[in-house]
């Protein structure tokens, strides 16, 4: 008997070590990482002393309206409430893994009653049993109990432990997706703001241009009478006139879907946005400190969220692996048990008590853990890909937007000129106009160069405003 305990030990030793062996994971190493350039560009060296994208947003805008517009959204936007639940779902996973680390248990009572043949073991057993003298045990048979229940998986292979470390990766990721969107939820709040002031500025350009052309109207009338003009200079200027106002419109129903556009990041219904539009071709842009790539690591949240999602993935893929090891699970109770409710206060006889512990590990048809091992390998060389991407992505968007920055300001400078020396010209192509000494053709022309260049004028300041909100989000900065 002794010599088939030790075959019996000894193939059951040799199934679980079977059992044990589990393919290896796909090795991932991260080179982008390491390779990112020292400087954005050949020609700027960085200052590391200075990074505008660690500036507390309330301290970058300074346009107590704007400021007043964001806290609305931070309190109300419906994205940032969608993250904000998906950070509760992730603790909730990791208070679900670290719950397994634990004993469960449970507390239950029960009830029943059964009937065996008379002619079994069991039955005949019963029938032969006195409970007391001259009682014999009752049929059918009734069944009372009540007690506590404990299942433990013990961490073995730390697999449990595995899990968890997971999952917190995957929570600390969620909040750093919630910084992520607390970023661009600040910078479309402002990039929006000042497309609605640049709005308003070119309104009020193309009144006054309505203006100028209902008085070159009234002249070229004038001209005609006295026959110093044809109805064709009067109709041609009537055109004008019917094409600025249409403008105008267009650009009230702009205005009107770029307020509902701020109404809708700050989560209420249509209402007017209060803005201060006569300082907005005053206004001057922020400076910002580029600093060096490896602060664009640190500071951005997206690639903070990324690297914690390859992290908790390499995590997910070892806890998979770890699926191929056998499980040491114990499980005990401890109670009252009895086939009359009159016999569970009577103590020791009614106790009952089990203590069992189980070592399996899996042996045959493994394609399941299988399957979820590789499924999880890919994904971890999939989180990869993503982090690798999001940093070329950050990198190559601060590199763009200091392009933009220093263009977008020579632009805004030729601009200026052009708009001014157009204004000039104005005024001496009427005077001329008036003396017939030009036609109105000439006219027309020089007053649309003017409204064209006094559109891109302000066009130029939302997007010299707009690229250092854009430049500092993307330097990671407005999530604080």
């Amino acid at each position: 008997m002794k010599i088939y305990n030790k075959y019996i030990a000894a193939i059951a030793l040799s199934l679980i070590l079977a059992s044990c062996k589990a393919p290896m994971a796909t090795v991932i190493k991260d080179e982008m990482k390491e390779n990112v350039p020292q400087n954005f560009n050949q020609e700027d060296q960085g200052d590391a002393n200075n990074n505008s994208g660690t500036t507390p947003w309330r301290q970058f805008f300074t346009d107590p309206n704007l400021v007043a517009l964001i806290e609305t959204a931070l309190k109300n936007n419906q994205e940032l409430m969608i993250t904000l639940q998906e950070i509760e779902i992730a603790k909730s996973g990791v208070l679900a893994k670290k719950g397994r680390l634990t004993p469960n248990v449970s507390a239950g009572i029960g009830a029943g009653v059964s009937k065996v043949g008379r002619y079994t073991s069991e039955g005949a057993g019963d029938a032969t049993t006195e409970i007391e003298p001259g009682k014999e045990m009752p049929d059918p048979l009734g069944n009372f109990e009540g007690g506590l229940t404990a299942n433990w998986e013990i961490d073995i292979w730390k697999k449990l432990r595995t899990e968890k470390d997971a999952a917190v990766a995957h929570y600390l990721s969620t909040v750093e997706g919630k910084n992520f969107v607390l970023s661009n939820l600040i910078e479309e709040v402002a990039d929006n703001y000042y497309e609605l002031l640049a709005l308003d500025n070119q309104l009020d350009i193309i009144q006054q241009y309505t203006k100028l052309q209902q008085r070159a109207l009234e002249i070229s009338k004038i001209q005609k009478e006295a026959a110093a003009a044809t109805e064709l200079a009067v109709k041609k200027f009537e055109a004008e006139l019917a094409k600025s106002k249409a403008t105008e419109y267009n650009i009230r129903q702009e205005i009107t879907e770029k307020e509902n556009e701020i109404n809708a990041l700050c989560g209420r219904f249509p209402q007017p946005i209060v803005r201060s539009k006569g300082d907005f071709m005053s206004m001057i842009p922020q400076t910002v400190y580029t600093g060096i790539p490896s602060q664009l690591l640190a500071n951005r949240p997206d690639i903070k969220q990324a690297e914690l999602e390859l992290k908790s993935s390499k995590l997910d893929v070892e806890a998979a692996r770890k699926e191929f090891y056998p499980s040491l699970e114990i499980s005990a109770t401890l109670g009252l048990e009895a086939f009359k409710p009159s016999y569970l206060v009577k103590l020791p006889e009614s106790m009952a008590a089990s203590l069992v512990g189980e070592l399996a590990g899996p042996l045959i048809n493994k394609s399941a853990i299988k399957a979820n091992f590789q499924t999880a390998d890919a994904r971890q060389i999939q989180a990869l890909y993503e982090y690798d991407k999001t940093i070329l992505n950050a990198y190559l968007d601060v590199a763009n937007l200091m392009s933009k920055v220093k263009n977008i300001d020579q632009y805004y400078k030729l601009k200026s000129e052009e708009t001014k020396a157009l204004e000039q010209s104005i005024d001496i192509a009427n005077q001329l106009f008036k003396n017939s000494r030009a036609d109105y053709l000439e006219v027309l022309l020089n007053q649309r160069d003017a409204l064209d260049a006094k559109m891109e004028l302000v066009e130029a300041k939302q997007k010299q405003l707009s690229t250092v909100v854009d430049i500092y989000k993307s330097l990671g900065g407005g999530w604080k």
